[in-house]
């Protein structure tokens, strides 16, 4: 089981630590409800410091990446950052992940923890041009702060304009005292904020710095546990859950990162895909009966076929409602249908609704 460099503040802090991704991870403090509304109504502080992160640098870096991944990174400018995605040959997704354009010729990748080894590998058997690639995961600390007061809070550690910030765009800067911190702004909550990528030997003067500076907005370590709530309230897809090897990126509604200007890993394929139609996809529903859908639980229609499953699902804190996101048949995706979810074999109602699911 590896450790971030924060761990120990970690346990210190009092929270509750579980294996994730082959790493010791915090994923509750004061509670995962409590944190939710840390989150959704001032600021907190999530450690991710177990996702991948990797540098591609040559002349050639840009092809390498139009070639692995599904979206145009040629749309990038510096400082600019990309979601994309990694299709694999069979239809299916390697990883989701985000592209951060240092330069014309240097790109950060930042990759799933439970993926890094696997994703390097897959990038790494087509760089065929000789560009040069680093990764970075094990040396690199990555904060999220996130929230509505982020800027507030964090704007007095930094001379970046935090508030003025872009969604999706990141600056080098100096953050805390420290030189050549990435800050960026792209969040996984829906909440608003930051995420701050630094070395590991910087990791307790930041963290401490940072909880020292946002003390006036009640700032506070969240964990894991909220963190997927958070996402699921936005209809987010999480690796593992949503998206895996076997589900196209068109079935799981990312044709806004699947750019056919251009030749990518398999995009014969999936074009094809999509001009034929898809027969499953990935949609959000509301419990209107009483009970929680769970990953894997299946999904019926009234006559008790079985036309999908659940991906994801939870009691929403912000909503004060179960949710859930699953597969189902193409015929029952549309906004408003009934569907059943069997749980413990017993068939609860909901219904289809639009991401996300938290306005």
């Amino acid at each position: 089981m590896k450790n971030t460099a924060l761990t120990e503040k970690h346990i210190a802090l009092g929270a509750k630590m579980v294996p994730f991704a082959g790493y010791n991870m915090p994923v509750t403090y004061e509670g995962i409800n409590a944190e939710h509304a840390t989150v959704r109504n001032g600021v907190g502080v999530f450690d991710v410091s177990h996702m991948g992160e990797f540098i591609l640098k040559g002349e050639k870096a840009l092809d390498l990446i139009q070639r692995v991944t599904s979206n145009d990174a040629a749309k990038l400018y510096d400082g600019k950052v990309q979601y994309s995605c990694l299709p694999n040959q069979d239809g299916g997704i390697v990883d989701d992940l985000l592209v951060y354009r240092i330069d014309d010729k240097t790109y950060m990748l930042v990759v799933n923890a439970s993926n890094i080894e696997k994703d390097w590998n897959w990038i790494q058997q087509f760089n065929t041009e000789g560009v040069e690639m680093h990764n970075i995961s094990d040396q690199t600390s990555l904060l999220a702060i996130q929230g509505p007061k982020a800027a507030d809070a964090l704007q007095s550690l930094t001379d970046v304009d935090l508030a003025s910030m872009e969604y999706y765009t990141f600056v080098k800067g100096t953050f805390a005292g420290i030189d050549n911190v990435v800050i960026s702004a792209t969040g996984y909550t829906g909440a608003g904020g930051f995420e701050i990528y630094f070395e590991n030997q910087y990791a307790n003067q930041i963290w401490d710095a940072i909880f020292e500076a946002g003390a006036p907005y009640n700032i506070q370590p969240i964990g894991l546990g909220a963190r997927d709530t958070l996402r699921l309230e936005m209809g987010f897809c999480l690796y593992g859950n949503d998206i895996d090897d076997t589900t196209s990126p068109i079935e799981a509604g990312l044709g806004w990162i699947t750019k056919f200007s251009k030749s990518f890993t398999n995009s014969g394929a999936l074009l094809a895909q999509k001009e034929a139609g898809i027969q499953k996809k990935l949609v959000g529903f509301e419990m209107i009966d009483r009970g929680i859908p769970r990953h894997d639980y299946q999904i019926a229609d009234a006559e008790g076929n079985i036309i999908g499953k659940v991906t994801s699902g939870t009691q929403a804190p912000s909503l004060q409602k179960a949710i859930g996101m699953g597969y189902v048949a193409k015929d029952f995706a549309k906004e408003g249908t009934e569907v059943f979810v069997l749980i413990r074999n017993t068939p609860i109602k909901a219904k289809v609704v639009k991401f996300p699911f938290y306005k």
